[in-house]
């Protein structure tokens, strides 16, 4: 095993804090994990890692040699793209907002995975708050505002969003006309948390090019954009979800779009990588493909 085997290792090890959960990434067994930290450590002549029955971390040695590593390793991804011309290749750990990929990105995945052949993609989806560098991620897709600043963020594309709710709950309630009628009327809203502190967002309205927010009260508060999405149906408030999520059902008459003149402020959606390296050469395929997926759908 060369250097740079035993640096990838390493610094796989450090950011998942586990010698298993890192093994199982780079498909090695956990026995090979653990002989190459060992005889990195006795090659360098310093423990870099302290280890527990819970979990691994670096001594303060091992964090700067860590920081060395992702750099060198970074510089030697991309120098190997530019000279050898090979096919991006290797396992490729993507955390996608589950809604989003289910519509436009999975549906897509054969053509890219004819492009890429030697791309090994392991997918996880949902709309927790993930934390990239210890959970063993490459880069994450995201919908909404973005706070984590110790992370890159590209934007990809803006989800234009509506505000509905269902037959029946306007039925009960009545129809808006205004903002103010929704405090009047009684309106209520389904409240959806979000963020690793699960911080209640607000609805927005746009009026006269001013983002307007408002709380209403809510009875029910929900952290996944399924179960949002189902409130709205079963009738339980107001919800505000990206307008293609919904266009079938404004369609069929099943939700009822409220408010349409004034209509919440458009959603970013961006993809995050670490700062402390560069892109390799299959996560900048896979950025650049899922731009180009979203640029050209009908969002």
């Amino acid at each position: 095993m060369d250097r740079f085997e035993e640096m990838r290792n390493f610094v796989r090890v450090v950011e998942r804090k586990s010698f298993t959960k890192a093994a199982g990434d780079l498909l090695i067994p956990r026995a090979t994990m653990t002989n190459s930290i060992q005889r990195l450590e006795a090659r360098l002549r310093t423990r870099l890692l302290d280890r527990t029955t819970r979990t691994v971390v670096p001594t303060l040695d091992g964090e700067a040699y860590y920081r060395r590593c992702v750099d060198i390793l970074a510089e030697l991804e991309e120098a190997d793209g530019i000279f050898r011309r090979t096919d991006p290749r290797g396992l490729l750990r993507v955390n996608l907002q589950g809604t989003l990929a289910r519509k436009f990105i999975i549906p897509r995945l054969p053509e890219f995975l004819e492009r890429y052949p030697c791309i090994d993609l392991m997918i996880s989806d949902g709309d927790r708050f993930v934390d990239l560098v210890h959970e063993g991620f490459d880069c994450v897709v995201r919908s909404g505002g973005l706070s984590d600043s110790s992370m890159i963020a590209r934007r990809l594309a803006i989800l234009r969003e509506a505000t509905v709710a269902s037959p029946d709950y306007i039925a009960r309630t009545g129809m808006p006309e205004t903002l103010e009628d929704l405090k009047t009327q009684g309106h209520t809203m389904v409240c959806f948390l979000s963020g690793a502190d699960d911080k209640p967002i607000p609805l927005d309205f746009t009026v006269n090019g001013t983002v307007r927010q408002m709380m209403l009260p809510a009875s029910i508060s929900v952290t996944s954009a399924d179960s949002y999405a189902a409130c709205a149906y079963a009738g339980l408030g107001l919800v505000q979800v990206p307008r293609y999520r919904v266009a079938d059902d404004l369609k069929a008459g099943r939700l009822v779009d409220i408010l349409p003149e004034f209509p919440p402020d458009p959603m970013p959606v961006s993809i995050l990588y670490p700062q402390n390296r560069q892109l390799s050469v299959r996560v900048r395929v896979f950025v650049d493909w899922v731009a180009n997926i979203l640029a050209e759908a009908d969002i």
